[in-house]
């Protein structure tokens, strides 16, 4: 799929590089054309100057076609208002803005802007949000017939209660990350855009629990 970045720092080309390996094609976006050198001579993406908020240099970046788009430069004004226009104008949902300031990031979270604060943040969390689909295993028991797993759960389950996620699927539901920091849920708890959930399921299970997530829920 196409996916666009604005900044291309340490973050932002770490990003471009490794989308560009798992077979993306990547545009990226930077004020300063100087910044597009940390993206190497291998990088065969698109590199367009400007900022991320112009709707010109975003259509210039392929954002009509972007299923997904990134916002790490080193604003948080930026990087939200990048996002809120991506998401606003040009309909695209699988954003994710990079924040310097975590005490914000429920603000945003509320905007339906997933956010990642720079304190916590890894160039593996911001890819498991732009490219969710499938899980990645967490922890698997000596014996390798459970797993702990970070599944994708389709926003058509947004509303639904832990419970209900765990009686359509089997598995448990352990702990959820939510706005930044990891909560043990109550069985009562609603699964919220944004939310990375972690399952506990047997191997023999867990393309079954995959699929069950990732479609829309049946009438429970």
């Amino acid at each position: 799929m196409h996916i666009v970045i604005m900044g291309c720092g340490r973050v932002g080309s770490t990003l471009a590089r490794s989308l560009e390996k798992r077979g993306h094609t990547v545009a990226v976006i930077d004020h300063n054309i100087e910044a597009f050198r940390r993206l190497g001579p291998d990088f065969e993406g698109q590199t367009v100057k400007g900022v991320g908020f112009d709707q010109e240099v975003l259509a210039e970046a392929g954002i009509d076609r972007a299923e997904a788009f990134a916002a790490v430069s080193n604003g948080d004004n930026s990087n939200i208002l990048a996002a809120r226009v991506v998401r606003e104008t040009f309909d695209v949902h699988n954003v994710v803005a990079r924040i310097y300031d975590p005490g914000r990031a429920e603000v945003y979270e509320r905007l339906g802007i997933p956010t990642v604060a720079t304190v916590r943040w890894t160039a593996d969390q911001v890819l498991r949000r732009l490219l969710p689909a499938g899980s990645e295993p967490q922890w698997r028991d000596p014996s390798g017939s459970v797993r702990l797993m970070e599944v994708h759960v389709d926003r058509s389950w947004v509303g639904r209660t832990i419970e209900q996620i765990e009686d359509a699927t089997g598995a448990r539901i352990p702990f959820l990350f939510r706005l930044g920091s990891g909560q043990v849920p109550r069985r009562s708890t609603a699964f919220q855009d944004g939310d990375l959930i972690y399952a506990a399921v047997t191997d023999a299970r867990l393309a079954e629990v995959e699929a069950i997530l990732a479609d829309r829920p049946k009438e429970l």
